[in-house]
């Protein structure tokens, strides 16, 4: 029941991801004079319509305003988006910068709710770890001055600024096997270790056996409310580097294809982890942790120059710029709409097989 109860919290707050990230695109478009027929909250059936104005100096005439059946997301149908109807209001006829700033707007309303949730959850912590090593573990072999001694405390690992304390396990776990180069600050100084041996060893630690990098984080600060807010802003920016260096490892091959989610994968993970969790409150605190990574993995991702992406759109609105400075024409629009239709069509086939993928390893 409890895995049940999480699996709906978790479509929900899929739902509200995409509600927001569309009314990113409906605030700016009503702001800067841009006709919008439709925007709805949620898909399917119509519960509820409306058209009254309210009043507002940004309200267009003849907006549709919708609440529909299932609580999964929502859109912004913009007139004229993909051709020009001849309506001065249309998308189609504003000037670049006002295209960029209204498809830019849904990404980073995605961006803004990971960051507010980031914030609120470090808010409730009133203590964090810090990388600064206190002890080693039994047979560590690289303590000396030249290598670590205790006080030391991880700068970066590999290039990677090491804000929050986790980070050190992400970026030393990511060794190849070939050393990594680390910055250290010791007594005020920092010390550069290029190709460091920092690899996984056994250990021996407070009587038990692991296998691990040996080195021993003990100690604990004390946060005060800005500290509190900082490490939320920290968390939020480590989001967007883990996407960056998540989709540089699908690219390079570090990361097969078959090891991508799509929403059913990540609902079924992140209700297990939230049914897993030693209490309720615990567990809903994980379920907005997970929420957080992915509404900044929503920004990042649809600003990607990808056709049918808002990115793909906004680099389309830059090459139209370039190619009428030097030409004076455009890419006429009904072709600029194919690719975005093929494109979108190729996004809902790749999202189908991924789903199928999803299914079949919950029930593998």
């Amino acid at each position: 029941m409890a895995r049940f109860l999480y699996v709906l919290l978790a479509i929900l707050l899929f739902g509200v991801l995409i509600a927001i990230h569309e009314f990113g695109h409906f605030f700016t478009a009503k702001l800067l004079g841009v006709k919008v027929n439709e925007f709805a909250i949620g898909m399917g059936p119509v519960l509820w319509q409306s058209k009254k104005r309210t009043g507002e100096p940004w309200e267009n005439e003849g907006t549709l305003y919708s609440l529909r059946a299932f609580p999964i997301g929502g859109y912004c149908a913009m007139e004229g988006e993909d051709e020009d109807t001849g309506d001065p209001r249309a998308f189609s006829r504003q000037a670049a910068w006002k295209k960029i700033i209204i498809l830019c707007a849904g990404s980073f309303m995605n961006f803004v709710l990971g960051l507010v949730i980031a914030v609120v959850l470090f808010l409730g912590i009133s203590q964090a770890r810090v990388p600064v090593i206190t002890e080693f573990a039994d047979g560590f072999q690289f303590e000396g001055p030249d290598g670590l001694v205790v006080g030391d405390r991880i700068v970066e690992v590999d290039g990677h600024g090491i804000w929050l304390y986790a980070d050190v396990q992400n970026y030393l776990s990511r060794n190849d096997g070939n050393g990594v180069d680390l910055v250290i600050e010791r007594n005020g100084e920092r010390l550069i270790r290029k190709n460091f041996p920092m690899g996984r060893y056994d250990y021996e630690f407070e009587g038990g056996k692991y296998r691990g990098f040996g080195l021993i984080f003990g100690q604990v600060k004390e946060l005060s409310l800005p500290e509190r807010i900082g490490q939320g802003f920290a968390q939020t920016f480590d989001f967007v580097r883990l996407v960056w260096i998540s989709l540089s490892d699908l690219v390079t091959g570090r990361v097969a294809v078959s090891e991508i989610s799509g929403v059913i994968g990540v609902v079924d993970v992140v209700s297990e982890v939230g049914a897993g969790s030693e209490s309720a409150v615990l567990g809903v605190q994980n379920v907005f942790y997970f929420m957080a990574l992915i509404a900044v993995n929503l920004a990042v991702m649809n600003m990607l120059p990808i056709p049918a992406l808002d990115g793909g759109r906004i680099f389309f609105v830059l090459l139209n710029g370039v190619i009428y400075m030097v030409s004076r024409r455009r890419i006429p629009e009904k072709y600029e709409g194919y690719v975005h239709a093929g494109a979108f069509v190729a996004l809902l086939a790749l999202m189908a097989v991924v789903a199928l993928h999803d299914v079949w390893n919950i029930f593998a």
